[in-house]
């Protein structure tokens, strides 16, 4: 294979558009550890009012910002309850165990979603000598479930369950904006329930970081936290801005990144080999059952490679493509046509 490949294995492969680069070049930059960083004090606020919070905070990546809020919204000892497939849960280092000494729950949700009577069984009240239950994790979109949406109503039953029983709630919003796309409905309005973290480098193209969000008194917290796992920064700002220009622009492409997503679904499903086991594409991502063309799911992505096409595994045993900024339409077919070989 002599041409480039095209590259699905994820959307954290975007790269930064020419706006964000000359903002990065352009950036008003101070201590960001004195809270003297212009740019980055303008993304969080900028941040907050997006997604209908008091007070965002910037973090170098996705992880840290999950690991901060586990580490505020449960103590030692405490149990964390996650969808199994949860991000927090399968691809994090165990750092809720490692960095905050909680126990994680794994709940077995339908496609990724913790509905009401999966909850249910965890919410009563424990004796003394089993660990006490104290935060909801859920993921919207849900990566290893396809990219699915989580179904607003849902949400909010198994929010306000969780709340009766005395836990705290937190949404792992890596691609909340991917979602808001899809059901045509504000960030915010998504955010409500939670404290949040969403993703800027993701399909929104930055080149690095994440938002956390809340109240105020949870993110003055948050601050300290972010140190102490050394997250301070310095002249930020140079990330900050394209941050900036990634809230205020980055959403315009989602939806194409979701038509692309589905072309390529269709083309996968066609000859009748190939799955989609958490139903029809929501967002940018396809988890695909490959069983049928005779393969496993790591030998098809060997397979995929050879002929120019990079995709990735799940510890489901699914392969998985994501669209994003840097891939278009020609791209689709080209990929397609690579694959026929596989998928025929």
């Amino acid at each position: 294979m002599t041409e480039p490949p095209i590259d699905f294995r994820s959307d954290t492969l975007s790269t930064p558009t020419d706006a964000m680069r000359a903002a990065m070049a352009a950036a008003e930059v101070g201590d960001d550890v004195y809270r003297e960083d212009p740019t980055a004090n303008r993304l969080q606020q900028v941040a907050a009012d997006r997604l209908g919070k008091q007070a965002s905070l910037f973090f170098p990546s996705g992880t840290m910002a999950n690991q901060v809020a586990i580490r505020l919204l449960a103590r030692p000892g405490e149990e964390v309850l996650v969808e199994r497939s949860g991000h927090s849960h399968d691809w994090e280092l165990g750092g809720a165990a490692a960095l905050s000494g909680v126990q994680v729950r794994a709940i077995a949700g339908e496609a990724g979603v913790i509905e009401p009577e999966h909850l249910t069984p965890w919410l009563g009240r424990r004796p003394y000598y089993q660990s006490h239950v104290a935060l909801l994790i859920l993921e919207n979109t849900h990566n290893m479930a396809g990219g699915r949406v989580y179904p607003q109503s849902t949400c909010c039953e198994v929010v306000e369950m969780a709340r009766a029983a005395g836990l705290r709630a937190y949404l792992d919003g890596a691609r909340l904006f991917n979602a808001a796309v899809a059901v045509s409905a504000p960030a915010a309005e998504l955010a409500a329930p939670f404290s949040v973290m969403v993703s800027l480098s993701k399909g929104l193209s930055a080149p690095v970081g994440s938002i956390l969000a809340g109240d105020a008194a949870f993110i003055a917290e948050a601050r300290r936290a972010r140190k102490l796992f050394g997250g301070g920064m310095r002249q930020v700002g140079v990330l900050a801005a394209a941050g900036l220009v990634a809230l205020e622009h980055g959403g315009e492409r989602l939806a194409e990144d979701r038509a692309n997503a589905a072309r390529l679904a269709a083309g996968l499903l066609a000859p009748g080999r190939v799955r989609l086991p958490y139903g029809p594409v929501q967002t940018n991502i396809i988890v695909a059952d490959v069983r049928d063309t005779g393969m496993t799911a790591q030998e098809f992505k060997v397979a995929a490679r050879q002929r120019g096409v990079l995709c990735s595994t799940t510890m489901g045993g699914g392969v998985r493509f994501l669209t994003y900024r840097d891939i278009e339409p020609g791209d689709i077919d080209i990929a397609l046509q690579r694959l026929e070989p596989l998928i025929a």
